[in-house]
């Protein structure tokens, strides 16, 4: 009874302003992400943005998972939390499978955005592997693949929460019956998969590709004496860029917005910092650890807007259909 009291004059109390916050900031990203997610899907499958066929498949399944964590995630979980008391998946069977959602999406978008990154590498540097690998047929399996093992991975996560019902409130937590080594297996196994081998391949195809530009660029600086050359490496060299700019552009956006995050969830586990309340916004971790989220979560919303600043041709059919859209929208009675 007191501490249901104490709950009450809590809930009285100012709100802190990192609650305030995420209030606002999740339902305005899965305001602006999902339509953004769903014009980017439309634009690559049906305008010629002068993308390879593999990297269109790749590109548009990164928009269906991207729609899928803003739906499951940043709408059904987060926006519902800090607008109800009581959401619908504190309750059995939601509660359940909640994570099974979340985690299948997360990480279907995660490593989708991995096996563009390792498609885009062998295209650009090995046409013996790309005539095998780097087809419609062969990224059409990978997606599916990316997908069906991304939610197998999560299954066990229906057996790691439970609805309770204390202070008065029916919560969705850690099943307190589970035992611990699950527990800390499902936790470590989500961050090794989810930020720390996604970053390691990342950033080493990133770092080879970019070594590699630069040894050819050296080569074709003395190669420039022929005439044959001139006219034959200005066309490769725009070529080879558009690529990389499109690899490093949806690949090192992903790693920038997901390392604060990666960063304070090792922490976290790493640590006492572990058993802390996290919905305590005095301790500055708690502040960090979200911000992290908010700012990977973004990765989900992010795409079109890098499309647009990266890709001419990409940049072209937007504005194409925009203006197509506001023609209609005068021209309608």
């Amino acid at each position: 009874m007191v501490q249901s009291v104490v709950r009450e004059d809590m809930s009285l109390q100012q709100k802190h302003w990192m609650v305030t916050l995420q209030e606002v900031f999740y339902p305005a990203l899965a305001a602006v992400g999902i339509p953004s997610n769903t014009i980017t899907f439309l634009i690559i499958m049906r305008r010629n943005c002068m993308l390879s066929k593999s990297s269109t498949f790749y590109l548009m399944a990164i928009s269906v998972a991207d729609n899928l964590v803003l739906f499951f995630i940043v709408v059904l979980e987060l926006s519902v939390k800090y607008h109800q008391q009581e959401p619908f998946w504190s309750y059995e069977p939601w509660c359940n499978l909640r994570d099974i959602f979340n985690y299948g999406a997360y990480n279907a978008s995660t490593w989708l955005v991995v096996v563009f990154t390792v498609e885009r590498f062998i295209a650009i540097h090995t046409l013996k592997m790309k005539t095998k690998l780097c087809t419609q047929r062969c990224a059409a399996w990978t997606v599916t693949a990316v997908f069906l093992f991304s939610h197998v991975f999560a299954v066990p996560y229906y057996w790691s929460n439970a609805s309770i019902y204390e202070y008065n409130q029916t919560r969705c937590i850690y099943n307190p019956e589970a035992p611990s080594h699950l527990i800390h297996t499902l936790v470590w196994f989500q961050t090794l998969q989810a930020y720390i081998f996604p970053f390691l391949i990342i950033l080493t195809l990133n770092g080879l590709t970019l070594r590699l530009i630069s040894l050819s660029n050296r080569v074709h600086v003395t190669a420039e004496s022929t005439s044959r050359v001139n006219k034959v490496m200005p066309l490769l060299r725009s070529r080879k860029r558009k690529s990389v700019v499109l690899l490093v552009t949806v690949s090192m956006s992903f790693v920038l917005l997901s390392v604060t995050r990666a960063i304070t969830q090792i922490i976290l586990r790493t640590t006492d910092m572990y058993t802390l309340d996290r919905n305590n916004y005095d301790l500055r971790i708690n502040i960090v650890a979200d911000t992290g989220t908010m700012l990977s979560l973004s990765n989900a919303a992010a795409n079109m807007y890098l499309y647009v600043c990266t890709q001419s041709k990409f940049r072209q059919e937007f504005f194409a259909c925009v203006r197509q859209v506001s023609f209609y929208c005068k021209t309608k009675p």
